[in-house]
């Protein structure tokens, strides 16, 4: 299990925070989810399987999956020692510019 401290994590997520808050939730969880579909695909694990590592059902993968939920840091963490990979590659993907949120919208 790889731990990360609090402050090192906070470093790593406050410089996408303008980022995330030019996209509306909506979308960002979403892509959020796609990045992880694509991150346990390319460990060749199944929801099901990756929901057994972490002690998780199915269909709580397949909710942060689809962008249905909003992780918790300490389930992303779990994720990301289910997948043998850091927790800053989790939160480290890119929106396409054509989702995010115009500056002059509400």
């Amino acid at each position: 299990m790889q731990h990360i401290g609090f402050f090192t994590i906070f470093l790593q997520a406050s410089y996408l925070l303008p980022t995330i808050m030019a996209i509306k939730r909506e979308i960002f969880l979403q892509h959020l989810g796609l990045h992880l579909r694509n991150l346990r695909l390319s460990k060749n694990i199944t929801q099901f399987d990756l929901g057994s590592i972490i002690n998780k059902d199915r269909q709580s993968i397949q909710r942060v999956e689809s962008g249905k939920v909003n992780p918790t840091i300490y389930y992303l963490q779990e994720l990301s020692d289910g997948l043998q990979i850091p927790l800053s590659e989790i939160v480290n993907f890119k929106i396409p510019e054509k989702n995010k949120k115009n500056k002059n919208t509400r």
